[in-house]
């Protein structure tokens, strides 16, 4: 008989059902959850469209599986205005994750993702109380990359910040980064520690994406039809930097066959709309964030996807989980993000890269792929397709990881 161990997962931003965005742990909680009972503390508001989860104030609870439970603690509503708000907002679920977390027993394990970097305080501390083992997953470079996207500038909180950091390393059981790039800088910067890294990366929910009909309902309710659709989907926000794609989108404007479709929320939504009706572009297109499940309809009906941050050291380091989404849907891609997620892309001959905030480049990818016949586009797209089969299958990597579980639970 197996041993059934309990896994306590903080995760701030664990989706809704339904909800859009990165669904990371909400997959990888599903296969755990197959012989392990897993419990995730997750916040109330929606990370990108700042809604509430849930009907309580305080606390939800939802019973996902049998052996999956989510309880949901308060978290500030301001959480997607203004820096000010998102402060405030991690540390309202810092504390109440923590009290959430207190009430748990017979808890083999605790399982801590970041960002944010906050939420390392009450599982760590919980952690101690209950004298268990935790993990600490880097799911991004905290805090290098918020103070590289300009949205941490205060030099007293990047020195907390900092040693929040080196006191998770030091005190977690094992260190899980999710590109090689993040394992290098750890490293360098913490040479101390490198025993206790390991990889588990980000990578493609094929049970969830799969290629389908580019003439599916989409295209006829967007009005898609006869267009070639460039389409991002994902957070608005300060470092995903979209302005580019409304820069580029007026270097289009005259060709009536073109259209980029922008899909999601965050806080420079609004301006990103205000800058597209000043240009008088009728070549993009705003729709909001969708539900998970519907997403693979909306990459379908897409003829090219793109992935999109702003430029910084720091997102060279980074897997954004929506190019696993669009290889696993079939589809090429246009990539403005230098470093690991150029090589996945050129790896897997799947699409092309264009330097971040450079117009210029980004016009000249999106012509490679106005020049290339339906074939070829359709050659790019089964490429990554088979690419990210191979590769990055999210239920072998959740293997992996439970492996790196069973050993130190």
């Amino acid at each position: 008989m197996k041993h059934k161990l309990k896994i306590l997962i903080f995760h701030q931003y664990f989706l809704g059902k339904n909800d859009p965005g990165g669904s990371r742990w909400n997959q990888f909680s599903k296969f755990f959850s197959k012989d392990h009972n897993v419990v995730v503390i997750a916040g109330n508001i929606h990370y990108a469209t700042g809604k509430k989860i849930g009907k309580n104030r305080f606390l939800n609870k939802e019973q996902l599986s049998p052996n999956l439970q989510v309880f949901r603690s308060w978290t500030y509503a301001g959480y997607n205005k203004n820096f000010l708000g998102r402060l405030i907002g991690y540390l309202s679920y810092t504390v109440s994750s923590f009290l959430t977390g207190l009430f748990q027993r017979k808890v083999h394990l605790i399982i801590i993702t970041s960002p944010p970097l906050f939420v390392g305080i009450s599982a760590l501390l919980l952690a101690k109380i209950k004298r268990i083992p935790f993990i600490f997953e880097v799911r991004d470079l905290w805090p290098e990359s918020a103070i590289a996207t300009g949205v941490l500038n205060n030099k007293f909180l990047i020195k907390i910040m900092y040693w929040i950091e080196r006191t998770l390393y030091e005190n977690a059981d094992k260190i899980v980064v999710l590109t090689p790039a993040f394992k290098e800088d750890i490293i360098k910067r913490f040479p101390q520690f490198a025993s206790k890294i390991e990889m588990i990366t980000n990578g493609a929910d094929l049970d969830l994406m799969s290629p389908g009909d580019k003439q599916n309902w989409v295209r006829e309710k967007y009005r898609w039809q006869n267009k070639k659709v460039f389409s991002y989907f994902g957070a608005h926000g300060v470092a995903n930097n979209l302005i580019q794609v409304i820069n580029v989108a007026e270097k289009f404007k005259d060709n009536s066959e073109i259209l980029f479709a922008l899909i999601g929320d965050g806080m420079e939504k609004e301006e990103l709309k205000k800058k597209a009706a000043e240009l008088n572009l009728t070549n993009v297109q705003f729709i909001d964030s969708v539900p998970k499940h519907q997403v693979q309809d909306f990459i379908n009906a897409s003829d090219v996807c793109m992935a999109i941050l702003k430029k910084t050291d720091t997102f060279k380091t980074v897997y954004p989980n929506k190019v696993f989404d669009y290889m696993a849907c079939k589809k090429p891609i246009i990539v403005t993000i230098d470093g690991i997620t150029r090589k996945l892309v050129e790896d897997a001959k799947a699409g092309f890269y264009a330097e971040p905030g450079n117009v210029q480049d980004f016009k000249r990818a999106i012509e490679k792929i106005l020049a290339l016949s339906e074939q070829k586009l359709q050659q790019l797209g089964t490429n990554g397709y088979y690419f990210v089969r191979q590769n990055f299958d999210r239920a072998v990597l959740a293997d992996e990881y439970l492996k790196i579980i069973k050993a130190i639970a």
